[in-house]
């Protein structure tokens, strides 16, 4: 210490870490008013900046008082360049908290956007945080002194021993970033799996891809096993997708009636239900003579795959109700029973459609 500490230079110290914290203040007032404008925009990514930012600009006004305080006192070189360097970390580690907040924000933000539902693949977005904190902590032991060569070679050694110890981990790692990366499954698709498990994708992380099915109960399925199994999306490569209903008519049925009838039914279902697709064009195929009926499949349209459920419900209930009201008979299937007991004669037990012979003792 060259000289003493006198009774201005603690005043002059104590303005200069009371101006920081004031400045502090007056920012920290001034982002949540930033914020509050943000929240009206469409664009999300300016109130992750202005969240990220409450932490860092605050800090660093107070960080700066303290900075300016410690100039003037006099200090020795020794505790002076302590303070200097406690002040440089701390500054560091505010920036690297800040940034992977901020980072990790935007790229949670784009999977969202990507995707288009509210959950997230959070493999990237741990991923990311981990590399940023990392990043960080580097800079802080090269700010402290500590060479950070000794430490990379360790952990370069080191990594190939936990990459053998942490073999499932590591692959449904990368099993989860080659699913996202191939774009194959993304947050909210509708898949089916091979093994029957089926449900809305609801996030992928570092080990599982999380399944929720439409019972509401979620399927959690290790990246590796999701990555080498076959699967249906239901999703891609677009949302909308054709129904097929099957339906039968009778013999004695006019099929250009019930073509025209059916089509108005199905135009009357794509335009007032939920979900149905209006642009979608009616079609009724007519395909097999059946035993007792014949047969036609009609193709609806909807706009994903948990909507065919309720567009089949009113479907079915609509067309039989203008069937019924236009005298289009749907048969039920029906079997003739031809009896002989003791050599007597035939017994005609159902509409002669498919006969079968039964023959008793």
């Amino acid at each position: 210490m060259k000289r003493s500490v006198t009774l201005d230079d603690l005043m002059i110290a104590g303005i200069a870490v009371a101006a920081g914290l004031l400045a502090a203040f007056l920012l920290r007032m001034l982002l949540r008013w930033l914020g509050k404008h943000a929240e009206r925009t469409r664009w999300s990514g300016d109130d992750i900046m202005v969240d990220a930012l409450r932490a860092f600009v605050p800090w660093s006004a107070v960080a700066g008082g303290v900075a300016a305080a410690a100039a003037v006192l006099p200090l020795t070189a020794p505790v002076g360049k302590t303070v200097n360097r406690s002040l440089t970390v701390l500054l560091i580690l505010v920036a690297t908290i800040t940034a992977a907040r901020l980072i990790t924000g935007l790229v949670q933000s784009v999977t969202q956007s990507r995707s288009g539902v509210a959950g997230s693949a959070t493999i990237f977005v741990n991923i990311t945080r981990v590399v940023v904190m990392a990043i960080g902590l580097l800079i802080v032991l090269q700010t402290l002194g500590i060479s950070i060569a000794p430490l990379l070679t360790a952990l370069g050694v080191g990594g190939l021993a936990v990459a053998l110890a942490l073999q499932d981990t590591l692959a449904n790692l990368f099993a989860g970033v080659h699913i996202l990366a191939s774009k194959t499954i993304q947050p909210g698709d509708y898949i089916r799996l091979s093994s029957g498990e089926e449900g809305y994708v609801v996030d992928i992380n570092w080990r599982n891809t999380t399944v929720r099915q439409l019972s509401n109960n979620l399927v959690i399925i290790p990246n590796a096993q999701l990555s080498g199994t076959n699967m249906t999306n239901f999703t891609r490569p677009e949302q909308k997708m054709t129904l097929l209903v099957q339906v039968g008519v009778g013999y004695d049925s006019d099929l250009d009636h019930v073509e025209r009838v059916t089509n108005e039914v199905v135009a009357q279902v794509m335009t007032g239900i939920d979900g149905a697709v209006p642009e979608h064009e009616p079609a009724v195929r007519f395909h097999t003579f059946g035993d007792s009926r014949i047969g036609l499949t009609v193709i609806l349209g909807v706009g994903e795959f948990s909507d065919q459920y309720r567009i089949k419900h009113e479907f079915i209930k609509r067309l039989h109700k203008r069937y019924r009201d236009e005298g289009i008979r749907i048969p039920s299937p029906a079997r003739t029973v031809a009896l002989q007991p003791g050599g007597a004669g035939l017994v005609e037990a159902a509409i002669p459609h498919q006969r079968e012979a039964a023959k008793r003792p």
